[in-house]
């Protein structure tokens, strides 16, 4: 059972190193699922008496007005031979065998959190003491609550004690160890008045009644040890400090601690309580009580730290590794980053991750259906062709085929297809990017780093861009080679009709019936159309290799040549990651391994058991 004291020892100084003072933070704390048994006491109610009889040693400051104002956890280590001594935890090289440099110590190091002033800080002192004549034992000695501020003192130092005091023993693993001096009366006790608003039924109090030798004559504190005047679940100790005058002749703690068993031994009021009085005892039964209560918490400690380690594990992933410091580390990051949203994109393309089915619906539905609505019939209207064939005439009519008019009239109806043509490009261009950004912010890592996600979004739309101009180029170009260089067999095998290309006898105004315009108009949507089929398989294939297939092969390679240029300042600059961020990762970093050294230590308690 020892070991199980030992243990959450362990584990709260674990706790202190790591930055885990239990204190209302962002972060899970395992401080405030551990057993721990807190001091509540007024001022000049005895407490650090207490405390010093349980330890046999006279350590703690003393004197006038507010001298605890840092929480102390005491914890206390029985072994069974050698010289006392002491340990602080941010000392923890240093052994002290002489107490008085440890009540300075304490001192010394309250100031070094507070300043001089007379403030109050909720950062603990870890203070271990290993002596034969102590039990396994831990303790938090709190500032004593006060009902005014004295000179020095911030206004709010009474709320701020006690709030720091209610924010140790609310807790439901908290047991609280109340002290009240007899000479005064109990209902006026400010232990047992905090201790009741958050323990009610008196669960977790265990009450010590001091300074029971300085009562009136007359007058004892029977009624108040046997439970009648306030009941608690556990019963009342009794404790008999030492007096003034014996501090001030450094009275030795065994003396005293002799004193007190007579004390109790030989009043006839407590005779009958005495094997249940005095601060021996006390540190006895906190011992037990606390490794009952230890015990009964592991089960549930372990499922905590387990829960909590995958959950910090979990945030951790998300929030990235910490940025590198040197210039080569720097480089290799971003590229690295920039790889995996390359990745992501590709992924949006070859359809692992949704988007890229986008640009197959451009060329199956958006291409078709533009080039379905340049409604070359109206264009080839028998009006149109007459005025087309007319004007490629000019002053001189064709002899036996208008062979203008029908280059005239096929280019007129080819050029329209341009339109269609663009829209697709930048229909495609339009999904590339929608991609990039989408790729960016499923990009974990760019999260961290602003302005890379922005350098890397804004390559990424410019290399785009070039790829659209090059498309739209090389797009363009396959309808322009359709009007440039006509099919020629298609027209050979037209039938031909001699008497139906004209007769120059005829009136220039006269020499085509609407028959012929008719069969002209007929004849050049055929090719149109057979064209139009043609640039409609043609045209997605241009865009897919110009624009799909060259973001798929070099979306950030221009970005790469010029990160090689930059050096490690300018490469810094690219990873400015929010400090909220890297504070976050940090503490969430310690907290980790707070969690992870409490689920070793409770499994080394399990299976030495």
């Amino acid at each position: 059972m020892e070991n199980l004291i030992a243990l959450v020892n362990r584990l709260q100084r674990a706790c202190t190193a790591l930055g885990d003072h239990g204190d209302e933070s962002a972060l899970p704390t395992l401080w405030d699922a551990l057993p721990s048994i807190a001091v509540v006491g007024g001022q000049s109610s005895g407490k650090s008496s207490v405390l010093e009889s349980i330890v046999g040693k006279d350590f703690l400051p003393r004197g006038s007005g507010i001298v605890t104002r840092r929480p102390l956890v005491l914890q206390l280590h029985r072994i069974d031979e050698g010289r006392e001594y002491a340990e602080f935890g941010h000392l923890p090289r240093k052994r002290f065998t002489d107490f008085a440099a440890v009540r300075k110590e304490i001192s010394d190091e309250t100031d070094r959190e507070t300043g001089r002033s007379k403030a109050i800080s909720t950062v603990p002192i870890y203070l271990s003491i290993y002596s034969p004549n102590v039990v396994n034992l831990t303790l938090i000695d709190l500032p004593g609550l006060t009902k005014v501020a004295v000179e020095g003192q911030p206004e709010s130092i009474v709320q701020d004690i006690d709030n720091m005091v209610r924010s140790y023993i609310e807790k439901p693993n908290s047991i609280i160890l109340a002290i009240s001096p007899a000479n005064q009366d109990l209902a006026t006790s400010d232990a047992i008045k905090i201790s009741r608003e958050v323990d009610p039924k008196g669960e977790r109090t265990f009450g010590v009644l001091t300074k029971i030798d300085l009562m009136d004559k007359g007058t004892d504190a029977v009624d108040i040890l046997e439970g009648r005047a306030y009941k608690l679940q556990f019963p009342w100790i009794g404790i008999v400090n030492r007096s003034q005058q014996d501090i001030n002749k450094n009275v030795d703690m065994i003396a005293a601690r002799r004193r007190e068993r007579e004390y109790f031994a030989q009043t006839p009021e407590y005779k009958h309580l005495a094997h249940r009085m005095g601060s021996e005892h006390l540190g006895k039964v906190l011992s037990k009580h606390l490794e009952t209560v230890i015990k009964s918490r592991i089960p549930g400690l372990q499922s905590l730290i387990n829960k909590t380690i995958i959950e910090l594990e979990s945030e951790l992933s998300r929030l990235g590794k910490p940025m590198a410091t040197d210039a080569g580390g720097k480089l290799y990051m971003i590229m690295e980053i920039c790889r995996v949203f390359d990745g992501i994109f590709k992924e949006h393309l070859d359809g692992s991750r949704p988007g890229g089915d986008k640009i197959y619906n451009v060329f199956d539905n958006q291409l078709p259906a533009a080039l379905k609505r340049l409604q070359f019939d109206k264009h080839l209207a028998m009006e149109n062709v007459r005025k087309l064939i007319t004007e490629a005439d000019g002053y001189q009519p064709h002899l036996i085929a208008p062979e203008q008019g029908y280059r005239r009239l096929i280019e007129t109806a080819l050029i329209t297809i341009k339109g269609p043509a663009e829209a697709a490009v930048d229909a495609v261009h339009g999904i590339l990017k929608e991609l990039v950004n989408r790729s960016i912010s499923e990009t974990s890592e760019l999260k961290q780093y602003p302005s890379l996600r922005v350098e890397v979004g804004n390559a990424a739309v410019e290399s785009l861009d070039r790829m659209r101009d090059e498309s739209k180029r090389a797009t363009i170009q396959l309808v322009e080679m359709e009007y440039s260089y006509l099919t020629i067999d298609f027209f050979r095998k037209l039938p031909q009709d001699v008497e139906k290309g004209g007769n120059p006898t005829h009136s220039i105004f006269d020499r085509y019936n609407d028959s012929y315009l008719r069969r002209i108009g007929s004849t050049v949507l055929s090719y149109v159309n057979m064209v139009c089929g043609s640039l409609r398989n043609s045209i997605p294939k241009s865009i897919v290799y110009c624009q799909v297939r060259e973001a798929k092969r070099s979306l950030l390679d221009r970005f790469f040549t010029e990160l090689g240029k930059k050096e490690g300042r300018q490469l810094g600059t690219l990873l400015d990651e929010d400090p909220a961020i890297m504070q976050r990762r940090v503490s969430l970093a310690k907290r980790l391994e707070l969690y992870r050294a409490a689920q070793s230590e409770i499994d080394s308690v399990a299976w030495s058991k």
